[in-house]
């Protein structure tokens, strides 16, 4: 059996293992990386880049609809052929190539196959010929092996080969008839974008009392009239009991609540399972298929020693590709500082060496149009956790930079202020294009500024920024 050693070893090549290994080899140390799939993860060409990428096409459309002289030019409909051409261009048509080389720049080297734990500090790697190679970290393991869709017991379901992000970012075609379950961000974005695309019929299933519950509720109010504009049929509180396929390329029957529809696809987004199931967690006296308990430094709480580590998406603290890197960036810098002593004990909040911001300031985007973009705390968590805040809402409508951004443009922004230290603790925006504006507010309540010195901080006029003026002046500023 070969055996090789390095300081770090990271089980998992998605974005966040590869910033875990980058991070440790700038910070003097020997890494590699194992990974039994492409290098570059679920992000790259299952989530987040394809699935934007097929909602730009139609909302690139959308806005020029929207702008008087502009839209008399358009003459055709979107054409998802070239949407799909698009989408695979982006995913490198599913082959790993550029980021088998951006590892090589990085000196990593790329182990290929399963890696699974073998005891402190041993990893062995089953590679697809069966070959097993035997890895010793002489100071950290890493997991970031990342989750996959879960796939709920409902009968019928699993034989019913349902769609997740996977098949759907995948997908060469557009179902007729499509149901998604779900009514979190994934089930929103491709709920919309194959209804963009063609799909006659996409009817969504949530569990949920509303769409989007973990969002500010005139996020889901505004994404529900936009659903019933397009013609997406949204069914709350609905309860899957049953699923059946008679067999491949046969429509599946989906019951809910004492009714049923029929569709050519059923995809599920209902929630993520981490990918810990076989890595070897009950050789280091873990769980197999356990969510891993991780502090700020994404060090396994439970792990004597402290020499093994897990960012990302299978810690469970924040799933989202952008803070798994955070995440990954903390954790690459805490193994070399440690293992260079220059970091001893628990690391001081807002430190390079503790991932603070997933618990305050977890800004996300959801592509859906309209956008809608949110950081920190709702209302309801603030007052919650116990903070005496004043919630300040305004209509984007207002603004004239929206205005010109679209004729008749709709939009909501809503900031949550901490009274007692007079600080911004959340903020959420719904509209066209706000994606682009939720980073200033996360800048804003990552440096605790101030809203009065907020107020000096003047917005180009005429810009969509202009909305930070109007929320302080609602404010009373």
């Amino acid at each position: 059996m070969p055996e090789l050693e390095f300081d770090v070893i990271v089980i998992g090549a998605g974005p966040t293992g590869e910033n875990v290994a980058d991070r440790a080899v700038k910070g003097g140390l020997t890494a590699a990386i194992v990974e039994s799939r492409l290098v570059g993860g679920e992000c790259s060409y299952w989530a987040c880049i394809p699935s934007k990428v097929l909602l730009r096409s139609s909302a690139a459309l959308e806005a020029a609809r929207h702008v008087d002289g502009a839209k008399q030019a358009i003459t055709r409909t979107l054409d998802a052929a070239a949407v799909l051409a698009r989408r695979t261009r982006f995913t490198d048509s599913w082959k790993d190539d550029s980021q088998v080389e951006w590892l090589k720049n990085a000196k990593v080297p790329l182990v290929r196959g399963q890696g699974r734990l073998a005891g402190e500090r041993q990893v062995e790697v089953r590679a697809h010929d069966g070959t097993v190679t035997r890895l010793t970290a002489r100071q950290a393991v890493a997991i970031c092996t990342g989750t996959s869709p879960l796939i709920p017991p409902i009968p019928g379901l699993a034989e019913a080969s349902p769609w997740t992000n996977r098949e759907a970012t995948e997908a060469d075609r557009v179902p007729s008839r499509l149901v998604v379950v779900g009514g979190g961000p994934v089930a929103c974005e491709l709920a919309q974008a194959f209804r963009s695309l063609g799909a006659q019929e996409v009817t969504v299933l949530n569990r949920g009392a509303r769409l989007l519950e973990r969002m500010e509720p005139f996020v889901s109010e505004k994404i529900a009239e936009k659903f019933d504009e397009l013609g997406i049929t949204v069914h709350t509180s609905a309860n899957v009991t049953r699923v059946d396929r008679k067999g491949p390329g046969a429509p599946v029957q989906v019951w809910f609540d004492g009714a049923s529809i029929e569709a050519d696809e059923i995809l599920i987004a209902a929630g993520r399972v981490p990918n810990t199931k076989d890595i070897g967690l009950e050789t280091v006296g873990l769980k197999p298929a356990d969510w891993l308990d991780v502090d700020d430094t994404c060090c396994v709480k439970s792990i004597a020693g402290g020499w093994l580590y897990a960012a990302g998406d299978v810690n469970h603290r924040v799933l989202l590709t952008h803070m798994g890197k955070y995440q990954a960036r903390v954790c690459g810098d805490s193994i070399a500082a440690r293992a260079k002593g220059q970091l001893t004990g628990e690391p001081q909040p807002w430190t390079r060496f503790a991932a603070t911001a997933d618990h305050s300031a977890v800004p996300q985007v959801l592509f859906t149009d309209p956008e809608a973009a949110a950081v920190g705390l709702t209302e309801a968590q603030a007052r919650k956790a116990g903070l005496r805040v004043r919630a300040v809402e305004y209509d984007l409508s207002h603004i004239t930079g929206a205005q010109i951004v679209a004729d008749g443009y709709q939009g909501h922004a809503k900031i949550i202020v901490d009274e007692d230290r007079r600080v911004l603790v959340g903020a959420t925006l719904v509209g066209p294009d706000i994606g682009e504006l939720i980073h200033a507010f996360t800048v804003a309540i990552v440096g605790e500024v101030s809203i009065d010195r907020l107020w000096h901080a003047v917005p180009s006029f005429p810009t969509m920024s202009e909305i930070w003026l109007r929320l302080l002046e609602s404010y009373g500023l």
